[in-house]
């Protein structure tokens, strides 16, 4: 799992940066460490896999600080915040604001590993969901007008015959029509493109 993904280590404790990298690394991860926040946002490129490790304080931007910043401009990457002065409001803050793990020092190591590869494992399937909703976007912008309706009304649960008569068809153009959908979505079965809408609704 790990393979191209890189844990990013921001903290502005020399020795804590060290003996972090030497952790992860003995493990077979990727580590790229960072003093400050600016350094990290200076070095990282949006969509480079892996997951974020942060200390809470620091001095001009705290960890919170780049948690926030990185959600305002909808930078998805997997945070773990670590401190070793935290409270619950700190916590309660850091995960809501979608932090995969809040970890206070001294830490055991194993839990920490663990936390690690619950983020990348996170951060994988986001991508992969993504990239999944992507695909739909650009098979729902070949249907027409009519074949969007039609598969609205499809996805709904609404019958062919229910289908016909709020549109002011026949039934089967309503076939021909949801045939068409069938086709541009690439859909083999009715619960594919019912799936297919839940994802590209954001429902999945």
């Amino acid at each position: 799992m790990s393979k191209g993904l890189t844990v990013f280590v921001v903290d502005d404790d020399q020795a804590m940066r060290s003996s972090l990298q030497w952790l992860i690394e003995s493990v077979g991860m990727e580590v790229e460490t960072f003093d400050s926040a600016h350094a990290f946002l200076d070095a990282y490129y949006p969509g480079r896999a892996g997951c974020l490790l942060l200390d809470v304080r620091m001095p001009v931007m705290s960890g919170l600080e780049l948690q926030d910043y990185l959600g305002r401009r909808e930078i998805r990457i997997p945070v773990i915040i670590i401190t070793g002065h935290g409270d619950v409001a700190m916590a309660v803050k850091a995960m809501k604001a979608g932090a995969v793990d809040f970890i206070e020092k001294p830490f055991d190591d194993e839990q920490l590993l663990n936390s690690i590869r619950k983020a990348l494992e996170y951060g994988e399937q986001h991508r992969a969901l993504h990239a999944r909703r992507a695909e739909i976007a650009a098979r729902l912008a070949e249907l027409t007008p009519r074949e969007h309706e039609v598969m609205a009304m499809v996805t709904d649960g609404k019958s062919n015959k229910e289908i016909a008569s709020a549109l002011n068809v026949s039934a089967k153009t309503v076939e021909v029509h949801r045939a068409r959908v069938m086709d541009k979505m690439r859909a083999d079965s009715l619960a594919e493109l019912v799936r297919m809408a839940l994802i590209a609704g954001g429902d999945a």
